[in-house]
């Protein structure tokens, strides 16, 4: 059977659930390649697990004028993703095709074929180059971004507020105050107790502060279940978990540099297997509740939002804050004299570019019936997130 369009595509064309096939694909141009896979169907889509890549006729890649098609060759027993079909290769040999960029190529150069084009897998790698060169400029604005962001925010003096390092008494007290207030457990207590006369459960704050502050905390929140089921994950190389935990407190400081580490290649060596330490277990607990609750992570989220945007602009209507008018007229105050609102607009910014750009990757492992509708969310800020945690396949969850 020819390894067709399907094969490279993933199209939902395909054979029945749990049946192990061999597909051979052949051209003119291309050496025989062997690919057993096994499939199943899930929500309408089709996942590929590729369980053997070989060559039958040349070892080493596709022969083209540039010379060998893939330039780095998987060792043997190693995992590899590939072309974010949630397709894997394993146990490759060494020495023949096994490389993303090569099975990407390939699958550009067979489509082009069934169209009846010429075979040309010099276009397709020049299309991947094309990609490489991108993702590199994306890595260093990334990186420029986060190095900025830090040194704007946290050590120059010229941004509103204090920096870091010269943090005044008032603004570590008012950090104090509003993660006591985090998710308005107090303050929504407290307008209960004074109900029957128990009075000042929680610091009072002007409802703008509590309102912005709570709503950065609770859109970071809904990041939990796509960075723990972000396709390139695997590429931080270290615990997803501690770095959510940060992100919670440090926004951008953490997030920023992550999509950038998540641009790499994924390594072709591999290593060896060791065992979790207690903590590790620990953070693998907060992976999974936030992810295998993601629904509940988006009610969450949802209503934090909501919450947030109320409480900024009617909370506290005894406290004397006056209308919107005069909220909105103090916010702009606020941003232009503290450090901390400062940042907080900026994170609304960078979340604003983040979030589409990580859903977009990860569409995949939203149900095939809510995929069309967070695809347009993605653009809207905080709702998108809140979206694809609701419309997570539960296949992903388990991962």
């Amino acid at each position: 059977m020819e390894f067709g369009r399907a094969d490279c595509m993933a199209s939902s064309s395909a054979s029945s659930s749990n049946s192990a096939q061999l597909h051979t694909f052949k051209s003119k141009a291309l050496p025989r390649i062997r690919v057993a896979s096994f499939y199943r169907r899930t929500d309408g889509l089709l996942e590929k697990n590729v369980e053997h890549l070989s060559s039958n006729s040349l070892k080493g890649g596709i022969p083209t004028r540039r010379g060998i098609l893939g330039t780095s060759f998987l060792r043997p027993n190693h995992v590899r993703e590939v072309s974010g079909l949630g397709l894997k290769v394993l146990g490759c040999p060494e020495g023949t095709l096994c490389t993303r960029r090569s099975l990407s190529a390939v699958c550009k150069a067979k489509n082009e074929f069934d169209k009846g084009s010429p075979l040309d897998t010099d276009s397709a790698l020049r299309a991947e180059d094309h990609e490489g060169t991108w993702t590199l400029a994306a890595q260093a604005a990334l990186w420029a971004v986060a190095g900025i962001y830090v040194l704007w925010l946290f050590i120059l003096p010229y941004a509103p507020g204090d920096p870091a390092w010269a943090i005044s008494p008032s603004t570590l007290q008012m950090l104090i105050d509003l993660s006591l207030n985090f998710f308005f457990v107090l303050p929504l207590t407290s307008l209960l107790a004074d109900t029957v006369g128990i009075h000042g459960l929680a610091p009072v704050l002007h409802p703008m502060d509590e309102g912005l502050f709570n709503l950065v905390i609770g859109w970071t929140l809904v990041f939990a279940p796509l960075l723990f089921t972000d396709r390139r994950r695997d590429r931080l190389g270290g615990s997803l978990e501690g770095l959510w935990l940060v992100q919670m407190f440090l926004t951008n400081t953490v997030l920023a540099p992550y999509m950038a580490i998540r641009l790499n290649r994924m390594k072709t060596t591999s290593t060896p297997v060791q065992s979790e330490s207690p903590r590790e277990r620990r953070l693998l607990i907060i992976n999974r509740v936030l992810t295998r609750g993601a629904k509940y992570v988006g009610f969450v989220g949802a209503a934090v939002g909501i919450l947030s945007l109320v409480w900024a602009l009617y909370g506290r209507p005894e406290g004397g804050f006056g209308g919107i008018d005069e909220r909105w007229t103090y916010l702009v105050q606020y941003v232009g004299r503290e450090r901390l609102a400062y940042a907080f607009v900026w994170d609304i910014c960078l979340y604003c570019v983040f979030q589409p750009w990580l859903i977009g990757d990860n569409l995949s492992n939203v149900r095939a019936d809510q995929r069309d509708t967070v695809r347009v969310l993605r653009f809207v800020p905080y709702v998108g997130l809140v979206a694809y945690a609701l419309a997570l396949r539960d296949e992903v969850k388990d991962v």
